[in-house]
């Protein structure tokens, strides 16, 4: 109950309280931690002062379980720990001088780390004791343990000095304290064994990018780490180190590191023929780091070696290394397109058509994204030239993504360059090819939004014949468009335009196929948004009073 009622409802449970705390003198076990849970839950109701004096009295026992073997009721204490902290009128001094000690003796063991039920808790209950008593108290007393024979420990103590320097800053950290820790990152980061590494790469991109400058004087040290271990003969050594690069790229560049980013970025492109994809991928992620904050014109590898040694990755079919070598090609072409020849730039449209159909949509998305790119530094002929083009292709998925891409290009380069072509491909008299140029108007009026009031009226004409069409997937895909395109134009003076839409999309309401009725009622429902309720409701009254049974049902 007072879980629920937090923040509020501490008169209610005023009655019980001197039985709770009589409860905490007189039980053990189980029934103790039932005290505890309820106190733990109470105390944030409190106002300030209570809270203050509660607390004190609560501590005592708490304190005397911190040494149960019981997993549950660690559980449970840590948690109230974590309550009786948060609340205002705690005072850090009585925290720092009466809970800390016992709490550290006890809970930051290795034991504890190796306990995955009270290893979260653990560590947000000291996370919440650094946001009270400081964050430099609490990494003082855990940093030494960065160099701890147990790998689980050291982990634990990483993640917890990760989520201070995270949540506070380092403002409190003295430089005494700050080599101590840079110690034991490269340390925890040197000696790791097991397969679960993110923990260490995400912990020390954090810390290193929250000292930003101050870093400055272990970066030599680090990178000189980095290039040993790519010369290790384990994948998993290899593939550390790239992550690594690609967590501390940014605070590189703060520091002004750009001649040692240089010469990683040489190191990282002579290991771009690594074998295992895992490792590849990560090789790829750390170049488009270095890409992203060194600039286009200092990269080293020049961009103009450098995307050729890409085009023959973009054909392994690991999800890793798809999505990694498409978001380095696409950051290539939207900030460095100049660099390479556009006969270079056509060949990787072709390579990326491919890749529209693969399975992981984050591949996709990028794949479309790229082609927009692409599209702005070539210009959208020859690109739109090669999308139509695959729109005869039988495999809706692929049909798909290239209307996707198509209508990308539209947002990219403006939607006057694709409109005239695809209403010329509308001519084709093939299924497939009409039902992709409607659905490159569908997702082109979803994205170019306002734009669209410009080029409502040059595709009346293709609407109306798709919705007076007898095929139901044309005039499923046309009242989507219509859709779009109401949204989009709503409130700007279009509403001719949309009426004249509405006369030819009204009569399929009749339709019994799920998918099509939902499209139409989706339709009325953005021109309703386009032309208010009030013209939709003269359409609807004549229907009420059909005297056919149907229709006004």
């Amino acid at each position: 109950m007072a879980e629920a009622s937090t923040p509020y409802g501490y008169d209610a449970f005023e009655n019980v309280i001197n039985s709770l705390f009589d409860g905490i003198r007189l039980y053990r076990g189980k029934g103790l931690a039932a005290f505890l849970k309820a106190i733990g839950f109470i105390i944030p109701l409190m106002d300030s002062d209570l809270a203050s004096t509660y607390t004190k009295m609560v501590i005592p026992a708490l304190r005397r379980e911190f040494a149960t073997p019981d997993e549950e009721m660690k559980k449970i204490i840590l948690k109230v720990v974590k309550q009786c902290v948060s609340t205002e009128g705690v005072d850090a001094n009585f925290i720092r001088n009466e809970l800390l000690p016992d709490f550290f003796k006890h809970f930051w063991s290795r034991r504890m780390a190796l306990d995955r039920k009270n290893y979260k808790q653990l560590v947000d209950t000291t996370l919440e004791i650094a946001i009270k008593v400081g964050g430099c108290e609490i990494i003082t007393r855990v940093v030494e343990y960065l160099k701890d024979e147990n790998e689980p420990y050291r982990k634990m103590v990483l993640e917890i000095i990760e989520k201070i320097v995270a949540t506070l800053g380092v403002a409190d950290i003295s430089s005494k304290l700050e080599e101590l820790i840079m110690d034991g990152l490269l340390f925890s980061f040197l000696e790791q064994t097991s397969d679960d590494t993110h923990i260490v790469i995400n912990g020390f991109g954090t810390i290193v990018n929250c000292f930003g400058l101050r870093v400055k004087p272990f970066i030599p040290q680090i990178c000189g780490s980095i290039q040993w271990r790519f010369s290790h003969r384990s994948a998993k050594v290899r593939q550390q180190a790239a992550d690594l690069i690609s967590k501390i790229a940014t605070v590189m560049k703060t520091c002004g590191e750009e001649m040692l980013m240089g010469k990683l970025g040489i190191v990282l492109f002579e290991y771009l023929g690594e074998e295992y994809p895992e490792v590849l991928g990560s090789i790829l992620g750390a170049l488009k780091a270095i890409v992203s904050v060194i600039g286009m014109t200092k990269m080293t590898p020049p961009i103009k070696d450098l995307l050729p040694r890409l085009t023959p990755i973009l054909k392994n079919r690991h999800e890793k290394v798809q999505e990694n070598c498409i978001d380095l090609v696409g950051r290539i072409a939207d900030r460095g397109a100049s660099f390479v020849t556009a006969k270079e730039w056509m060949r990787i449209c072709f390579d990326l058509l491919d890749l529209l159909k693969a399975h992981k949509k984050g591949i996709r998305r990028a794949t479309i994204n790229t082609f927009g790119y692409i599209a702005k530094a070539i210009g959208p002929q020859d690109v739109l030239v090669t999308l139509l083009n695959n729109l005869k292709v039988q495999e809706r998925q692929n049909r798909v993504c290239r209307t996707v891409a198509i209508a990308i290009v539209a947002e990219s380069c403006g939607p006057y360059t694709v409109l005239p072509a695809l209403m010329n491909e509308y001519r084709v008299p093939e299924l497939n090819v009409q039902n992709g140029v409607l659905k490159s108007f569908c997702f082109m009026f979803e994205y170019i939004g306002e734009m669209a009031k410009d080029y409502i009226y040059s595709v009346i004409p293709l609407l109306e014949d798709a919705l007076t069409d007898r095929d139901l997937v044309h005039r499923q895909t046309a009242a989507a468009a219509i859709k779009h395109l109401s949204l989009g134009v709503a409130y700007l003076n279009c509403e001719d335009a949309l009426v004249h839409l509405r006369n030819f999309i009204w009569p399929n309401i009749f339709e019994t196929s799920p998918h099509v009725i939902n499209a139409v009622m989706e339709g009325i429902e953005g021109l309703r948004v386009g032309l208010g309720v009030g013209r939709l409701m003269l359409y609807v009254v004549q229907g009420l009073f059909h005297p056919a049974r149907r229709v006004s049902f």
